[in-house]
């Protein structure tokens, strides 16, 4: 039987979890950056995103955050603009929930602009006073 020479299997592959709960430095936008939010997930490694400046743009993934940072639509992320290309750019960085939640209160993210944000729901216009029930009274039960 032939030895194994491989360095492991899908474990190894998987990697640490690299302290993801430690507190970083809040990373502001520079010059050829822009905060943008995440519309939707297109697959391979990009995504549709709305910018602070009112473009929407595609947005490709870097390889560093490819299968490590997790993106789901209605995140928050740091863009690098390209200046040969407007409507594409690259994201830099996720911020986390709490990261995003100081950013607006800084200033930096407009008011408008909605977190904790699932899948949907970004356009549309939701004041929460749609009837989800139907009330009936004890006349209408007696019809029936």
């Amino acid at each position: 039987m032939p030895k194994n020479k491989g360095k492991g299997g899908k474990n190894r592959k998987r990697g640490k979890n690299e302290a993801d709960d430690e507190k970083r430095e809040l990373v502001f936008k520079e010059d050829g950056q822009e905060y943008a939010q995440v519309l939707r997930m297109l697959g391979n490694g990009r995504c549709e995103a709305m910018c602070i400046d009112g473009t929407k743009r595609l947005c490709h993934i870097r390889g560093k955050m490819h299968k490590k940072v997790w993106i789901a639509a209605g995140d928050i992320i740091l863009v690098g603009l390209r200046d040969y290309q407007d409507d594409k750019a690259d994201v830099i960085l996720k911020y986390m929930p709490d990261e995003a939640r100081l950013l607006k209160a800084y200033g930096e993210l407009p008011d408008n602009t909605r977190l904790n944000e699932g899948i949907g729901g970004l356009d549309e216009e939701d004041d929460g006073t749609g009837n989800d029930y139907i009330e009936f009274e004890d006349e209408d039960i007696d019809k029936i």
